[in-house]
């Protein structure tokens, strides 16, 4: 492939509590000179539009405005919907929490028709998206060295902590900028979230829409935020276990360590705090309507928050999400796919029912096929090297599509139904073709290789391009130990 033809395009969507945001890169399909995978290559930023406010409209996103402001990011890049590859949207925060946040979704395939699309509504997979997108490349360049990076936006705080680029914990609070928003200029509260009231019912402070939240008032709310945020950097699991605690509490985070981590920032809030640790001018009074400018004062100010505001300082300085989920939401396949059925692509929502070691049994695998045929859709399973770099010579290769050409038959796996192996080592064709029996056996068996696999209940699947296939991860219940291929 030239170099112009082994060229990308990924599409980042970020909807959040108070902006939302897009980012367009472009990027080289090659192969990585220390893994062997094939993986996306030099990322380059052709285009960023945003960040606007995040229309809503009562208790919903407003669907029409967004739609509008999709289209005008698209038309503005100059980049064609069907020569996008793949890309991510997240909706993060208190949008997340909006009765059409997961409607979004569709509005964006709409737009950019068959590339797969990675959807963050779960909030790991979102601390994951913005430490890679924040201070990935910084963790990797700093070694062993651990870094927590804290995305506070305007409704809540995504940690995670990494060392030398791989995320090890992630967490989320419901902590954020916009649970109390004001006239901009003033404290005079216009509305307050369910979150909101319930610190102000725990800190004994009585305000509704339309009173003015008074300095020691004000004082009071940031305290306690400083105090969480503390919290979270020291792994003091203790303090959350209170009623106000567990009420903000969405994903507990828990580190350990007998070490103190750097403490990089992203999101709004954190994009506010390395401007005041630089000096820069920032926005007077409730500028943007929430206390958001407060929050990140405060922070700066705080030496157990602000140890490394000027050490370790993020390349993108704040808006990381919107780059984590167009440059690391996506990995891309080997070029050695069993796919004899191509139309069979693009597979959305695949459960992930196993996840099963090269040697799996027999036994084994026919518990793992019998659960995949009971979904109606397909399902996908994992087949995981036992040891880094564990690669599968010929013998294995065949004595493992065997066994599994034996436990497809020995569960009568249905003809049509979606069956795909995601397989780390390269090996993708041939195991296929052990496992059909060389095209006797009627199923519809994609294998998929060289693809870290992630701890995640749902896949996307995209359709073929330039010999390679993306595939995006969702639903994430464990923190992947890989770094990202891309």
């Amino acid at each position: 492939m030239s170099g112009a033809e082994n060229r990308i395009f990924l599409l980042g969507l970020d909807v959040g509590s108070t902006t939302s945001s897009a980012l367009l890169a472009v990027a080289r399909v090659g192969s990585s000179s220390l893994t062997g995978r094939m993986e996306l290559e030099s990322p380059e930023v052709v285009y960023r539009g945003g960040p606007v406010f995040t229309p809503f409209a009562e208790a919903s996103i407003d669907e029409a405005a967004l739609a509008d402001l999709m289209d005008s990011w698209l038309r503005e890049s100059g980049v064609a919907p069907r020569d996008i590859f793949a890309g991510g949207v997240i909706v993060t925060g208190l949008a997340a929490r909006r009765r059409n946040a997961s409607a979004l979704a569709a509005l964006v395939r709409g737009r950019i028709g068959e590339a797969v699309m990675a959807t963050a509504e779960d909030p790991q997979l979102e601390s994951w998206l913005a430490f890679m997108g924040s201070c990935g490349t910084l963790s990797r360049c700093h070694g062993d060295t651990p870094v927590i990076n804290l995305d506070i936006g305007g409704g809540t705080t995504n940690a995670a902590l990494g060392r030398a680029g791989n995320v090890e914990r992630a967490g989320c609070h419901f902590i954020g900028a916009r649970h109390f928003q004001f006239l901009p200029g003033s404290y005079r509260l216009t509305a307050i979230s369910e979150f909101g009231r319930a610190l102000l019912g725990s800190l004994g402070i009585a305000r509704e829409v339309g009173d003015d939240l008074e300095p020691s008032e004000r004082e009071a709310v940031i305290g306690y935020y400083i105090a969480a945020l503390q919290a979270i950097v020291a792994g003091t699991r203790s303090f959350f276990d209170t009623p106000i605690g567990r009420r903000i509490e969405q994903v507990p985070f828990a580190h350990g360590l007998g070490e103190r981590p750097a403490v990089t920032y992203s999101g709004g809030v954190g994009e506010l705090v390395y401007s005041i640790a630089a000096g820069e001018r920032v926005p007077g009074t409730t500028h943007y309507g929430d206390l958001g400018i407060d929050l990140a004062h405060a922070i700066a100010a705080t030496p157990a928050l602000a140890r490394s505001l000027h050490s370790m300082v993020p390349e993108q300085r704040g808006r990381a999400t919107v780059y984590g989920v167009a440059l690391h939401s996506t990995e891309i396949s080997g070029t050695t796919l069993h796919l004899p059925r191509p139309r069979t692509l693009p597979l959305r929502d695949m459960p992930i029912m196993s996840r099963l070691p090269l040697d799996a049994s027999l036994e084994e695998m026919e518990r793992a096929l019998g659960l995949a045929r009971t979904s109606p859709r397909g399902a996908c399973v994992q087949i995981t090297a036992t040891a880094t770099g564990q690669t599968l010579g010929a013998i294995a290769v065949r004595e493992l599509g065997e066994r599994l050409a034996a436990a497809l038959r020995a569960v009568d796996f249905p003809a049509e139904l979606p069956l795909v192996v995601l397989l780390e080592p390269n090996a993708g064709k041939a195991l296929g073709q052990y496992a059909t029996d060389w095209g006797r056996l009627p199923v519809n068996l994609i294998v998929i290789d060289e693809v870290p696999l992630r701890g995640a209940h749902f896949v996307n699947i995209g359709t073929p391009r330039q010999q390679v296939v993306p595939i995006s991860y969702y639903g994430m219940h464990e923190v992947a130990a890989d770094p990202p291929s891309g």
